[in-house]
């Protein structure tokens, strides 16, 4: 097949971005040909891989003199709210990829289009692709914009209503779909999310390059922001550390209790501040890697016992996968549908999942529920030293395997 990707972001740095990556690097493996658009700075060196055929949009130029739209409202990179776009910013930016959308029909004439994301740009391409089969791949962060905030919604929905088929991460977040936008659930389809296997896995497990051991060694991956729970996760770490030095032999008092690795890329500047300052203040050591590559990621899961995310809204995060093919216990929140597409895909998985605090937004949780959450979370990270280890086949969550179902559905007759 010929399959055209687009994406309004980057295609790195986000989940999104990875994702996208990894399925066209599968695409081209599969001996498919694969071209892209994605929204990109003006200065942005090419990531992607160099056998597909790339149509960037330019942001920061003359033609769009604002920062790449971000679905989430803190990007790891300077990017522009959707929520804050004029109608001269809408314009522009629905210009910019109606031309790239022309470009790559005429250049690369596709057989089918996957847009990432049902939203703005999924849009633009539905209302100018005819006799194309297009589909639209959910990432959650498109749902809250929908539920966030106005921008073009009419205009959205209604182009949404016309593809020709759209893929959802979990059952739980299809559903969702088919709510918001008023599609008809039978031509939404599932096909969950994947990891390198070539990368991420427990082959090598090694101990932290620097400083004794810890008695538990935790890593998060993700956003350095807010809406993660690093906050609550901070305030949680001191009693979970006095929870185990409470039960271990007086022999390990030379040691600390535990120990969290941070990677990830700032969002917002003041939200890492108050996050890097609360970790100042832990009892037990915090350190803050920044962004890694996937290989240097790996190796942190891999001299890690496990891996915690406190998030408050996710859709479904594949560090969570990475991070158990490389080894790691987790704890994770029961965000809807992930406990259950985890289950199915990785029964024996060694997940403990915390209730979340009720949300006053769509990610940003009520005040009253937060001393229950940092209990729960504490609870849970001081619990995972006496949890049984367990090996885990995640070969079939390679997105090799994601890819495939991807391209099935593509490749089947049109639903409409």
């Amino acid at each position: 097949m010929r399959i055209l990707n687009v994406s309004a972001q980057k295609p790195d740095s986000t989940g999104s971005g990875v994702y996208l990556a990894e399925t066209v690097r599968c695409q081209l493996d599969a001996g498919h040909d694969a071209a892209v658009i994605a929204g990109v700075a003006a200065d942005d060196a090419r990531t992607l891989d160099a056998r597909a055929a790339f149509f960037p949009v330019r942001f920061q130029t003359e033609e769009l003199p604002f920062f790449v739209a971000g679905m989430s409202d803190r990007m790891p990179y300077p990017s522009t709210r959707y929520r804050d776009m004029t109608p001269a910013m809408v314009r522009a930016f629905e210009a910019a990829f109606a031309r790239a959308v022309d470009a790559a029909v005429e250049a690369f004439r596709p057989d089918a289009v996957l847009c990432h994301h049902l939203y703005l740009a999924a849009a633009v391409v539905r209302e100018r692709v005819a006799g194309i089969p297009v589909w639209a791949l959910s990432h959650s962060t498109d749902l809250r914009q929908m539920r966030s905030h106005g921008l073009q919604r009419e205009r959205i929905v209604a182009a949404m209503r016309r593809l020709d088929g759209v893929c959802a991460l979990h059952e739980e977040q299809k559903r969702e779909i088919a709510q918001l936008y008023g599609i008809d659930p039978e031509l939404i389809r599932v096909v969950g999310t994947g990891f390198n296997a070539s990368v991420f896995g427990p082959e090598g497990r090694t101990t932290p390059p620097e400083g004794p051991r810890a008695d538990l060694e935790l890593v998060y991956a993700g956003k350095v922001a807010f809406s993660k729970g690093l906050m609550p996760l901070m305030a949680a770490l001191d009693r979970a550390g006095a929870s185990i030095e409470a039960r271990r032999p007086d022999a390990c008092a030379a040691r600390p209790a535990l120990r969290l690795r941070i990677a990830g890329g700032v969002g917002d500047r003041e939200e890492y501040d108050a996050i890097a300052a609360a970790a100042r203040a832990c009892r037990y050591p915090v350190e803050f890697l920044g962004r890694l590559a996937h290989d240097e990621l790996a190796a942190v899961y891999r001299s890690a016992d496990a891996f915690v995310l406190p998030s408050f809204y996710e859709g479904l995060p594949l560090s969570v996968v990475e991070a158990i093919a490389c080894g790691c216990k987790a704890v994770v929140t029961d965000l809807p549908g992930v406990r259950p597409w985890l289950s199915s895909r990785m029964p024996a998985a060694p997940v403990s999942y915390v209730q979340p605090p009720r949300m006053r937004a769509v990610d940003e949780p009520c005040e009253d529920d937060l001393p229950a959450f940092e209990r729960a979370l504490s609870d849970a990270i001081a619990g995972l030293p006496d949890a049984p280890d367990a090996a885990v086949d995640a070969s079939a969550l390679s997105w090799e395997h994601v890819s495939e179902r991807i391209v099935g559905l593509l490749s089947s007759r049109p639903t409409r």
